[in-house]
């Protein structure tokens, strides 16, 4: 399939042509677009990706300042910004996708189906013809959470470019459509998950992490001590189950969180504390599933006068407290403690 045009790109955007605000800022690019960076080295060119998600702003408010900044990068730099018009819908930087269409960060493979499977293989093809060293897609996650990288491949590589940003790697076998995915055997990738979507944390982490990619002259210098752990395990809810936030189960739910869910993100759970309660239908309201798509739900949790709890001391990250978001992606991952 070919993309029916070619996605709009703005080349070497002022401080004073991209607005005092990021708002502003996406207002002036109205749709989807590359914004160009010519760099000191006009040979080379670094790739930056973000608002895949238009609820996750911290990546755009990084370069949306680094350009009001005035600053130049060292080499050029190609900035992908997806999803505007869910992140313009209002309440501005609340929705996921835009009304009535699709997860971009899922359509990264064939058949590119779809507005979002037509964008997706023009912003492949796009990256293909610049050919760039290495490729960020910066996130945030929905709920609280320390930063950390997630990468299909575990090399030097991915590490180095994770510890510009953090000191965690995730190293992930699921696949489920996402531009790390489509680009892994192309070039370096790292997804960047910067922390949470409200945390000013998690802007001023973006924007450390976007400067020091784009002056670095290379990437030799990055040698921070990154922490690798492999193999997340997705949960899921079953697609005709529901799902509440309450200090107490929630009658008629079939699965109740707390509000506060994710305060233990990347913190260890053992088999004693209650993650949430489960209706009459138990654990059959969840898949539990690995990088085979089997629902491995008993291998994972067990319930206790309806108390969820986990069958063995584990991690988890990616917690959400979106209802929508656990409903129409997933609850959390869990990292199996070695």
């Amino acid at each position: 399939m070919t993309p029916t045009r070619p996605i709009p790109r703005w080349e070497a955007p002022t401080p004073q042509d991209v607005g005092q605000t990021v708002e502003d800022f996406l207002v002036k690019l109205g749709e989807p677009t590359f914004v160009w960076l010519p760099g000191l080295d006009a040979t080379r060119t670094r790739a930056v990706s973000t608002l895949l998600h238009g609820n996750e702003p911290s990546g755009v408010r990084a370069i949306h300042r680094w350009i009001r900044e005035g600053q130049q990068p060292q080499v050029n730099v190609l900035c992908f910004i997806g999803a505007i018009r869910a992140a313009l819908t209002e309440p501005l930087f609340s929705h996921r996708c835009a009304p009535e269409g699709k997860d971009l960060n899922r359509c990264f493979r064939s058949p590119f189906e779809g507005p979002e499977g037509i964008m997706a293989q023009a912003m492949l093809q796009e990256l293909q013809h610049a050919q760039p060293e290495a490729l960020i897609d910066l996130h945030n996650t929905s709920g609280r959470s320390p930063a950390y990288g997630v990468s299909t491949l575990n090399r030097d590589i991915q590490e180095r470019l994770t510890g510009i940003f953090c000191d965690h790697l995730v190293v992930t076998d699921l696949r489920l459509g996402t531009l790390m995915e489509a680009t892994e055997y192309d070039w370096p990738t790292v997804t960047i998950e910067a922390g949470g979507a409200n945390d000013p944390r998690a802007d001023e982490l973006a924007f450390r992490g976007f400067t020091r990619y784009v002056l670095a002259k290379d990437f030799s210098d990055f040698s921070s001590p990154v922490t690798v752990v492999q193999h997340p395990i997705r949960v899921e809810l079953q697609k005709d189950a529901t799902v509440a936030y309450s200090h107490a189960p929630v009658p008629g739910v079939d699965l109740t969180l707390p509000p506060d869910v994710d305060r233990l993100n990347f913190g260890l759970w053992s088999r004693q504390e209650t993650l949430g309660w489960v209706g009459t239908r138990g654990l059959d309201v969840l898949w539990t599933k690995n990088a085979m798509g089997q629902n491995l739900n008993s291998a994972f949790f067990a319930v206790q006068d309806g108390e969820l709890r986990l069958a063995h001391p584990s991690r988890l990250m990616m917690v959400t407290t979106n209802a929508e978001i656990a409903k129409s992606d997933c609850l959390f991952y869990i990292l199996p403690d070695s």
